[in-house]
């Protein structure tokens, strides 16, 4: 389905840019409403909480779709499964501004996640293939990186086009703009998406061996290192069985809670702050509020600078660090004072995303021959982890204020690095 100039040949910068657009598509409408929740409320005349399901729903819908379109894309190819998702959500997201209930709102945003699943069910294993494939397994933790700074860059683009928008016409106006961009952006990656082998092939059909053969790093030697039984990662000689054993490892199994935790917290910070600025003594705009969006920059540098710390210093290392300087950031945002609540929104968005960017590339690593089951299953932990304690923090909102916000994401990064200290090992 790609058919632009990258269809023909491999070539890693176009790889790279083709992400960098699947990632601003995805990522700018799924988090699109959560700059305007305050006017949003307002204007539906709903709690904080409920009307964060608008994020919830769709995060929720994303992490229900990854493993269907993760078999999907073992079947039409890794491409046409990213091009139909993107371009499905961008039609879902133009049309969901226009639903006339609160209860149409939140169904539409759910159907949008389900489509935007594609995305990130799909983009970590179709890179780490592309680079395996190419001769440039190494380039794998710095191309990973790239990828997550696009769905940084998306999360900024949607939270930024929309309030500034929502400031002139409304916030049903900035969520219609933002799934505009979305889809330019998609266009960007049907260009130059140098096409997988499933979709140069036609599709390898039930039958084929996508998703249990596809290939290891370096000439056939798993890159993955021990599940702790004293057998390689992602090892699947027993086909399916293999898979799932290889899925349920201690270090798969620690790594997709890293998404779980870490995003869970990381969403809940970024629902309720804007409700907590729009409130005294902050007394924010729509369109300010949106510029607080603006410390997603902070996420697009760590994580394209994380890759070459991982090479220096190692996987377990950096994901470790980036948790800690996360909590720092939390704890910063309890300040009354609006320059330094900023500035741990920074340091919180920065050591997020670097631990996510560790994360996520890690698991295809660790599973090489279960690759997008892996990647799906840790998108499956990370979305959950966005509906359900992104919404939670709104119950500790309720009781006690941002405080209770704050403890919850606290609790949270302490259970996820006590995980990663305990079980992972480079």
């Amino acid at each position: 389905m790609s058919t632009g100039p990258g269809a023909e040949r491999f070539d890693e910068r176009r790889l790279l840019v083709a992400l960098f657009g699947a990632g601003i598509a995805a990522f700018a409408q799924l988090y699109s409403p959560q700059s305007v929740l305050p006017d949003a409320a307002r204007d539906l005349a709903t709690s904080a909480s409920a009307t964060a399901l608008l994020v919830s729903a769709a995060t929720l819908g994303l992490a229900v779709g990854v493993l269907p379109w993760a078999w999907v894309a073992d079947r039409i190819g890794r491409v046409r499964a990213m091009t139909i998702a993107m371009l499905g959500a961008t039609a879902v997201g133009l049309a969901v501004p226009f639903a006339p209930s609160f209860g149409l709102l939140v169904a539409g945003r759910a159907v949008e996640g389900l489509l935007v699943a594609g995305v990130p069910a799909v983009a970590m294993a179709y890179l780490t293939e592309m680079l395996t494939d190419a001769g440039a397994a190494s380039v794998v933790p710095r191309a990973a990186g790239t990828y997550v700074a696009g769905t940084a860059m998306g999360g900024l683009l949607g939270r930024l086009v929309s309030g500034g928008i929502a400031e002139l016409f409304g916030w049903r106006a900035g969520v219609g703009a933002v799934a505009v961009a979305c889809l330019i952006a998609s266009g960007v990656f049907v260009w130059l998406a140098p096409r997988d082998r499933a979709s140069r092939d036609g599709g390898l059909g039930a039958g084929g061996q996508r998703g249990a053969g596809l290939p290891v790093a370096d000439g056939g030697i798993p890159d993955g290192g021990s599940s702790g039984d004293g057998s390689p990662d992602g090892v699947a000689p027993g086909g399916r069985a293999g898979r799932l054993r290889a899925l349920l490892s201690p270090r798969l199994l620690v790594l997709d809670a890293q998404g779980l935790l870490l995003m869970g917290g990381f969403v809940a910070v970024y629902n309720y702050l804007g409700f907590r600025l729009a409130a005294e003594p902050f007394s924010l705009s729509p369109g300010v509020l949106s510029l607080v969006f603006l410390a997603y920059l902070a996420g697009t540098w760590s994580s394209a600078r994380t890759g070459r710390l991982v090479v220096r210093h190692g996987r377990r290392r950096v994901l470790i660090a980036a948790t800690a300087v996360m909590a720092a950031g939390v704890v910063a945002t309890l300040s009354g004072w609006l320059p330094l609540v900023l500035a741990g929104l920074v340091v919180l968005t920065a050591g997020f995303f670097g631990a996510h960017a560790v994360a996520s590339g890690w698991t295809p690593v660790a599973a090489p021959r279960a690759r997008t089951q892996a990647a799906a299953v840790y998108n499956l932990a990370y979305y959950a982890g966005s509906s359900v304690f992104g919404w939670l923090g709104g119950v500790g909102f309720a009781l006690a204020g941002w405080p209770g916000t704050v403890g919850m994401v606290l609790a949270l990064v302490a259970v996820a690095a006590g995980l990663a200290a305990a079980v992972l090992r480079d």
